[in-house]
């Protein structure tokens, strides 16, 4: 059982980054991989979090696709190259993150020899699509 000053050490850990580690020999330290201001976040009273799982074989292309709300994709391994409408292609390679902006028309595409493999965070409105189609106009 914890005591109310445990309680306020580890409410304190998580402000500053540490959680308490099960073990007597102390803190786990939390490792930032990525901090970003971004606009469309949704703000009805309920949000859905999605934890998605993605691969592309190599040569495989996404459709082309904006999202309702930014995505946020962890390269697990290979390389993931994003044509966003309007922009230079971005690689995100295995370790490095990309922030999806929302309403961004895009094509994601595996130009490597290894499958692009990739977990995507999505926050969204309860039951609202991942990506809709493009509007080529």
């Amino acid at each position: 059982m914890h005591t109310k000053s445990d309680v306020k050490t580890m409410i304190a850990g998580l402000t500053v980054g540490l959680t308490r580690s099960a073990q007597d020999s102390g803190m786990a330290k939390l490792t930032p991989l990525h901090r970003e201001l971004v606009q469309g976040m949704p703000t009805m009273p309920d949000q859905e979090v999605r934890v998605l799982f993605s691969t592309l074989l190599p040569g495989d292309v996404t459709p082309h696709h904006s999202h309702r709300f930014p995505v946020t994709v962890y390269m697990l391994e290979g390389v993931f190259t994003l044509e966003l409408d309007g922009r230079e292609p971005v690689e995100v390679k295995a370790g490095e993150v990309f922030v999806e902006p929302a309403g961004v028309s895009m094509t994601g595409f595996n130009r490597g020899e290894v499958p692009a493999r990739m977990v995507l965070f999505y926050a969204c409105a309860p039951d609202a699509p991942f990506a809709d189609p493009a509007n080529n106009a």
